[in-house]
């Protein structure tokens, strides 16, 4: 090899040493490497097991695995297909875009006021959190931050974005309870079922309770035995509660006003006992309406004939529809009771 080749191939040893050197420097003092910045995905979300998410307005929810359905921290039902789609999104992220270098310091000033906080554990263990931004210029991606338990937390946002899918990230990480909330109230298949009270307070004469002892079943009306009440009649009552749900959470009364329906008296209140011991007290409430309306005996009132608020047994107010628990509350329908007194003016 000539002297001047050997000149050349020292000088690019040394070139590739000062630039390996500096890389070092910048790495060791940042703590990071530039692809750590975008890896938020997680391949395996089987091994997620809880999911915090802390949105700008500080609601928080908590959701736990239990072996294959998630809860809240509580233990109460949620949505399973929201979890779904957070699932979903922990495994199809990926990279979109760096920031331009001009852009950094407005995102991250506008991050540290207002993002969405998704914290993700795995067999137990803290790996990874998302700090979900604003949404891209195209609205095909969202700009993100990532703390990882291995690599550190980024000190500059990047766009990420989900595989295969054009849109936003963030409406899939939300925090209000209300919205994780399971609808359904009853899912009773009829062996399940050993007592059904249903009392009216403003008609007691309405008032009725089914009971179930192995195949026997009765009716009672205000405490007494309904005589040739059909048994496949009463069956065909005890299968409406395989399927009952409420239809929207309370987006409408503040607390105060929820304390207050509560103190007033509900215009029934149905208590259904299972089998298993388990007990459900559901408290029903009119909602006053402007306009007249004729209920479902002909008789003019000033309610909302449509819906009514429900108090759960936890404590929750919830809105349902009379389409729903008709056919639960109108026992006449099903059983020949005395209904002499009920006005159907």
């Amino acid at each position: 090899m000539d002297k001047k080749k050997l000149i050349i191939l020292s000088g690019s040893i040394l070139l590739i040493a000062v630039l390996s050197f500096v890389t070092f420097k910048l790495m060791k003092k940042s703590g990071r490497s530039i692809t750590e910045l975008i890896e938020f995905n997680i391949e395996d979300t089987s091994t997620v097991d809880k999911i915090i998410i802390t949105d700008p307005f500080s609601n928080k929810i908590e959701l736990v695995r239990n072996q294959n359905k998630w809860t809240d921290s509580d233990g109460s039902c949620v949505t399973q297909e929201n979890v779904h789609f957070i699932l979903e999104a922990f495994r199809t992220i990926e990279f979109k875009g760096y920031l331009t270098d001009n852009s950094h310091q407005q995102f991250i000033k506008l991050m540290s006021g207002q993002h969405t906080k998704v914290e993700i554990f795995q067999n137990g263990s803290w790996t990874k959190t998302w700090y979900i931004g604003p949404s891209s210029a195209d609205h095909y991606g969202q700009i993100m931050l990532l703390d990882d338990a291995r690599l550190g937390k980024s000190d500059i946002p990047v766009m990420m974005k989900l595989k295969g899918m054009h849109g936003i990230i963030e409406p899939r990480f939300f925090a209000d309870k209300r919205k994780w909330m399971c609808t359904n109230i009853f899912a009773l298949t009829i062996d399940k079922i050993s007592r059904v009270d249903i009392k009216f307070n403003d008609e007691p004469k309405r008032s009725f309770t089914v009971t179930k002892k192995g195949t026997n079943v009765e009716v009672f009306q205000q405490g007494k035995k309904i005589q040739g009440a059909d048994q496949a009649m009463i069956y065909r009552y005890l299968q409406n509660y395989k399927k009952v749900h409420f239809e929207l959470p309370n987006y409408e009364l503040t607390p105060n006003q929820v304390d207050s329906l509560k103190r007033t008296t509900p215009f029934a209140v149905m208590t259904v006992d299972e089998v298993s011991g388990k007990s459900t007290k559901l408290r029903m409430f009119y909602i006053k309406s402007d306009i007249e309306q004729r209920n479902e005996f002909g008789a003019i009132v000033q309610m909302d004939m449509n819906k009514f608020w429900c108090e759960l047994p936890n404590g929750e107010m919830v809105k349902c529809q009379f389409f729903v628990f008709n056919e639960l509350l109108m026992g006449h329908v099903y059983f020949p009771m005395d209904m002499t007194g009920i006005r159907t003016d």
